[in-house]
């Protein structure tokens, strides 16, 4: 019996003739499906964009913290757009392992090869690695990332022998929301301090207003209402809500109001009953909206009429 030879995707290694693997070649393929082919719409807060350029290049990997929807992986894709990156992103989870990263070998067409991980094509090609709620994911995947984190900027592949040392172009952004942090869940300080940081919150009111009107199509004036509501609707994080309206539902509600439904409805639907399902806080948000967009008496009116019965 014949034993397949396993061939590992690495520039060290050749087929006849001296020409690069098949398998490189398919590498440097399915990078280029990894560029956004269409402008983000993205409205800037602060200095994010010249903060981000000058970590780029200075070859500084980045974490972006900051509360649901509040725009971050927005700009990664705009940064990504603007410098002309591919970027490969990945959702980080507890089932996540370093193969998932790394790359594994698959038995393709009566051979074994070498598949290149996510992780491993933005070392190799160049591009940011975005590691979306990294965690989320257990400390001994995450380790694998420290060799790439500071100046050695390397990555070791156990399974072929290969060491890649990160393109030019390569950098490391992870993302998460510090809300939602634990002790269980939380980065090692040996991570954390390999990278610099940048903070989102909740855009202020005129610009959430421009990112409502840019995204929906509804008018200046109703956006407006929304991200006043919006930004009404967050003091009640901490008072029966775990966490405020987030930009992105306000954009659902005004794209369900362009479709014809009303304000009210529109809010009940995408912010309401999506932020909770205790039926006292749910009105306390809806009396928010009927502020804005309608009659305050109405969510008052059946318990009132429960009280007398």
């Amino acid at each position: 019996m014949v034993k397949q030879k396993a061939t590992p995707a690495c520039s060290s290694v050749k087929g006849a003739g001296g020409k690069k693997t098949k398998t490189r070649r398919e590498s440097k393929e399915v990078i280029k499906e990894f560029r956004l082919k269409f402008k983000p719409n993205y409205i800037p807060q602060n200095d994010e964009e010249n903060m981000f350029t000058a970590a780029f290049e200075s070859k500084i990997p980045l974490i972006i913290k900051g509360p649901t929807g509040c725009g971050k992986t927005r700009f990664i894709e705009h940064m990504a757009y603007t410098l002309k990156l591919p970027l490969i992103t990945v959702s980080c989870h507890e089932d996540l392992t370093a193969a998932d990263l790394i790359g594994r070998f698959l038995f393709k067409k009566n051979q074994t090869i070498w598949q290149d991980g996510p992780l491993t094509l933005a070392v190799r090609h160049g591009g940011i690695c975005y590691l979306d709620e990294i965690v989320e994911a257990r400390k001994a995947t995450t380790v694998i990332i420290h060799s790439l984190t500071d100046d050695r900027r390397i990555l070791y592949i156990d399974k072929t022998g290969e060491v890649i040392r990160a393109h030019s172009d390569f950098i490391m952004v992870l993302s998460y929301n510090p809300g939602y942090q634990s002790i269980v869940k939380d980065l090692k300080q040996s991570t954390k301090q390999r990278f610099a940081s940048l903070v989102f919150e909740h855009p202020l009111i005129d610009v959430e207003k421009k990112i409502i009107q840019t995204e929906s199509g509804l008018s200046i004036k109703d956006s407006r209402k929304l991200a006043e509501m919006g930004s009404k609707i967050r003091e009640l994080k901490g008072f029966g809500l775990d966490e405020g309206a987030s930009s992105r539902l306000l954009v659902y509600v005004g794209r369900l109001m362009k479709q014809g439904l009303s304000p009210v409805e529109a809010c009940k639907c995408a912010v309401s009953q999506t932020l909770t399902d205790e039926s006292e806080v749910m009105n306390s948000i809806q009396n928010i909206v009927n502020l804005y967009f309608g009659d305050l008496t109405k969510n008052e009116q059946p318990q009132q009429n429960s009280k007398t019965e």
